[in-house]
């Protein structure tokens, strides 16, 4: 598995390996995982892919919504597809909570509590997604610090488990999960760039994804009847990107407001990877760097063949 934060080059040091090991990709974004949205998901064009075989792109339609739980079936099923084929699997990603949950199973929080539901979704109704936030920030600032401000249905998730449970979210999901990965020697890579240098690398992507056209992209997307509450449309990127469709900004403003959120967004990740998943050995660098595949490579060559070195 390699893991670690947006732009960080996960995906080329992936491809690398693949083609080194004899391995596929499997992607665990949760952007990735829907047709139409590419520019902004910075998925890998089929030309760059050098004939690495990618699995969990392009799998859902835009209204649709996978859960932690569906992602972690569908790769879990994925992972054995490829295994049984005499290849390595390769997860490839940066969503935090779907890895989570293909590693180590959900957690058994409590049920649904629809009394906690519509006081919340009242809530959000009267005051907007913020107040929600707030109000996750307060009882449990863990799980505020990774989940968005304006994604409602997390936010509700957490807050009905920390009321119900009277423990914090992100203790339970420490604390009560089941089911964990079975079968398989796991060695979970991650990348740590140098701060600067990545937030640099952020903004220089942030440039080219509206270069290449994402405003044209979440046009299109709008011109074929997705509508603007369609999930995907609230991840980084985009929502700036809708944005400036809207006429609420202009191009740069959006481009700006992009960069800065995904900076944020980086600064969670690396937080979220190195409290949740400890045994994560950290290579500080970028994915395309020949030495840092090198590297990568050398790890993941004696792990493959039994050392635990």
């Amino acid at each position: 598995m390699i893991v670690g934060p947006t732009a960080a080059g996960k995906s080329a040091l992936g491809i690398a390996l693949a083609k080194a090991l004899g391995g596929e990709i499997i992607s665990c974004d949760s952007v990735q995982l829907y047709r139409g949205f590419d520019v902004g998901a910075a998925k890998t064009p089929e030309a760059e892919r050098e004939g690495v075989a990618h699995h969990l792109l392009d799998i859902l339609g835009p209204t649709e919504k996978a859960t932690a739980g569906d992602y972690a079936r569908m790769a879990r099923r994925t992972i054995a597809e490829v295994s049984r084929r005499g290849r390595l699997p390769i997860v490839v990603g940066g969503t935090g909570l779907y890895l989570r949950a293909a590693l180590r199973g959900l957690f058994s929080g409590p049920g649904r509590d629809e009394a906690v539901r519509a006081r919340l979704e009242q809530i959000t109704a009267e005051k907007g997604p913020r107040r929600l936030h707030e109000i996750l920030t307060r009882i449990d600032p863990d799980s505020a610090g990774r989940i968005h401000w304006n994604d409602q249905p997390k936010l509700i998730r957490a807050i009905e488990v920390c009321l119900v449970s009277r423990r914090p979210f992100s203790k339970v999901l420490t604390d009560d999960t089941e089911e964990p990965l079975e079968g398989f020697r796991v060695t979970q890579l991650g990348l740590a760039p140098p701060r600067e240098a990545l937030y640099d690398k952020i903004d220089r992507r942030t440039e080219q994804m509206f270069a290449e056209g994402i405003l044209e992209e979440v046009r299109e997307l709008l011109a074929a009847g997705v509508p603007e509450t369609a999930w995907p449309f609230g991840a980084v990127g985009y929502k700036q990107a809708a944005a400036a469709v809207r006429g609420d900004v202009d191009a740069a403003e959006a481009a700006e407001a992009a960069a800065q959120a995904t900076r944020r967004y980086a600064k969670r990740q690396m937080t979220w990877f190195r409290k949740q998943e400890p045994t994560t050995i950290w290579l500080d660098g970028f994915g395309h760097d020949p030495e840092i595949q090198k590297a990568a490579y050398a790890i993941a060559k004696r792990r493959r063949d039994g050392s635990s070195k």
